[in-house]
């Protein structure tokens, strides 16, 4: 499913027209981007928590040249989904099949 996807299904159930619907959606992902910069946490109960973590320095390899890499520390957004929303998809998947 892709953010036009997201947009038509959403536009279509609240009754905004796609172009109001498309500012609404950029903004929620603006808000979330921007956030996140700023190392704050969002949490959307029911749905998931979007997290800022820092992962410590580390020694890679590449594959190609079996040269060891130093990958320095970074940081990395991640989205840990809620014990609902895992629920509800595994339930789904039951009823298919």
């Amino acid at each position: 499913m892709t953010k036009a996807d997201i947009v038509d299904v959403i536009s279509s159930s609240v009754g905004l027209t796609k172009v109001e619907t498309e500012a609404v959606v950029n903004g929620f992902m603006e808000t979330v981007k921007d956030a996140m910069k700023r190392g704050e946490n969002i949490e959307l109960r029911g749905f998931g928590s979007f997290k800022v973590v820092k992962r410590a320095q580390r020694v890679a390899r590449n594959p190609k040249t079996n040269e060891e890499v130093i990958v320095p520390e970074q940081y990395a957004p991640v989205l840990k989904m809620s014990k609902d929303f895992k629920e509800a998809v595994n339930e789904a998947q039951v009823v298919e099949n």
